[in-house]
């Protein structure tokens, strides 16, 4: 299950169709079982010397993406050897533009944060903190294009307990009901068909997928927990999860169809 990005740069602003993608690169660790997901507990804490070189796998992964959403990023503390990821992940992969929010700020010992990347400069950039009982868990609400009719991109990494998620759920829908070009995306941590998730579509015209792919665990994924969901003005061309072991999360993709009011050829930078 691994779609290559075909697509050239030019192509992809000069057909209006973005590629997009989110995935939750659980800070740079790899994972290909069981196994390795409890004996790397301690990489979440601590540095290791593997790191680096798997944030350069996935940046090379993503780097014909036209919007990326990376979660569960550091932006700086002694795990992650006080790199800036989503810094380094960006420049790497080549995207010119990076809008980042750190989520939970435990000075030196984390610092949980979440990306979106972009070969499109921004127009607007919000930070979200989603209500929560326990603190830090939020959004990032980033607008492309028209300010009057702006492509609206909302990447967020949701509770894992169902009371919390319906109310952060409530909350994102009233962000994106307001535009007619819209996406969430990120780690709901929830099914398509859950109730909760039910809130969001109820009050919104995002699509309601038929169904959805399995993205965790990532060595053999049972549940679908990583979705991009889109309003009705964003024709989907395609959908896809990427079967990659460089996160205990299988990355998901997709294609779609935008106004051509939104980008021209000249907002997207190429090496």
């Amino acid at each position: 299950m691994t779609m290559e990005a075909k697509q050239t740069n030019n192509q992809a602003v000069d057909g209006h169709r973005l590629k997009l993608l989110s995935y939750n690169v659980q800070v740079g660790i790899p994972a290909n079982n069981f196994r390795h997901y409890l004996s790397n507990t301690w990489k979440h804490l601590l540095p290791f010397a593997g790191r680096s070189s798997n944030l350069d796998r996935i940046a090379h992964f993503i780097k014909d993406f036209d919007i990326v959403g990376l979660l569960e990023l550091d932006s700086g503390s002694i795990r992650s050897e006080f790199v800036n990821q989503p810094q380094y992940v960006s420049e790497k992969a080549g995207f010119p533009y990076v809008y980042s929010k750190t989520n939970r700020d435990l000075g030196i010992l984390a610092q949980h944060s979440l990306a979106i990347m972009s070969h499109h400069e921004a127009i607007l950039v919000k930070e979200h903190s989603l209500p929560s009982t326990i603190p830090g868990r939020g959004a990032l609400e980033v607008h492309f294009g028209d300010e009057k009719d702006p492509l609206v991109v909302v990447l967020a990494h949701l509770s894992l307990m169902s009371g919390a998620r319906r109310k952060q759920l409530c909350y994102l829908s009233r962000i994106v009901k307001k535009y007619r070009h819209a996406v969430v995306m990120g780690d709901l941590n929830t099914q398509i068909h859950s109730e909760e998730l039910g809130l969001l579509f109820t009050n919104t015209t995002l699509n309601k997928p038929e169904s959805s792919h399995h993205t965790f665990p990532s060595w053999k994924p049972r549940v679908g927990f990583d979705h991009i969901l889109v309003t009705p003005e964003l024709k989907i061309e395609e959908s896809e999860v990427f079967g990659l072991d460089y996160s205990d999360h299988l990355p998901v993709g997709m294609e779609v169809g935008a106004p051509g009011t939104h980008f021209s050829a000249r907002s997207r930078l190429t090496a």
